[in-house]
């Protein structure tokens, strides 16, 4: 749990983080769709987790820039960045109707990620606890798949003034859509640190590594 202390008379975005931090504490939320065709078509012809492998490409997209991996330590003020951010995933129990939290750490290398992620998954099917732990682990974000829907928009709302700069990202089903197969992604941030177009650009970014990794050869 690593981090840099950014300065913030240096900090790129001082003018929109100062605003945004003091007088109109507000976050910013977008919903898109996801061209997931290439990405559904490679889990099945790999037998692997759809679900796994998107929940790799997104943590390996929202490791990729210091905009996403910012903190605020209200107990010293400071404006931080992470080294690395992990995803809490979530765990639905169809008998208690009920979700667990699970920490998942992740790696850039794809086996030892996709390994992982399965074996948490796993144990947590195994608990009925909601286990939240987000004292001691401070450098993870929300990572939660709503597999019920493919929803046209979706809204998180945090208490007002709450300085909490960690990524909350939701998605659902995927749709077919003339003839691609389309994912509503929800990305949620703090506006004094991330804008429309840091958003808007995770979707991007989204969309360039599920180019990539459909590429690549991963064998597990």
């Amino acid at each position: 749990m690593n981090y840099k202390v950014i300065d913030k008379d240096t900090y790129y975005r001082k003018g929109v983080f100062r605003h945004f931090s003091e007088d109109c504490k507000c976050s910013t939320s977008m919903t898109a769709r996801v061209d997931v065709t290439r990405l559904v078509s490679y889990s099945k012809k790999t037998d692997t987790k759809f679900y796994i492998n998107f929940l790799y490409i997104l943590s390996k997209v929202l490791n990729s820039r210091d905009d996403y991996r910012m903190a605020y330590l209200w107990q010293t003020e400071e404006l931080i960045c992470w080294d690395e951010i992990n995803p809490t995933q979530y765990i639905f129990h169809d008998d208690t109707k009920t979700c667990t939290p699970v920490y998942t750490t992740y790696y850039e290398d794809y086996k030892r990620f996709y390994e992982c992620a399965s074996k948490d998954i796993e144990e947590a099917k195994k608990t009925r606890e909601y286990g939240l732990d987000p004292v001691n682990h401070p450098n993870w974000f929300d990572a939660s798949y709503i597999s019920w829907l493919s929803y046209d928009s979706l809204n998180i709302e945090l208490p007002d003034g709450y300085l909490y700069f960690a990524p909350i990202v939701n998605w659902g089903r995927y749709r077919e859509e003339g003839g691609r197969l389309l994912m509503p992604v929800s990305v949620r941030m703090n506006h004094a640190i991330a804008d429309g177009y840091l958003i808007a650009l995770v979707y991007r970014l989204l969309e360039n590594e599920i180019e990539k990794f459909t590429g690549d050869t991963h064998e597990l």
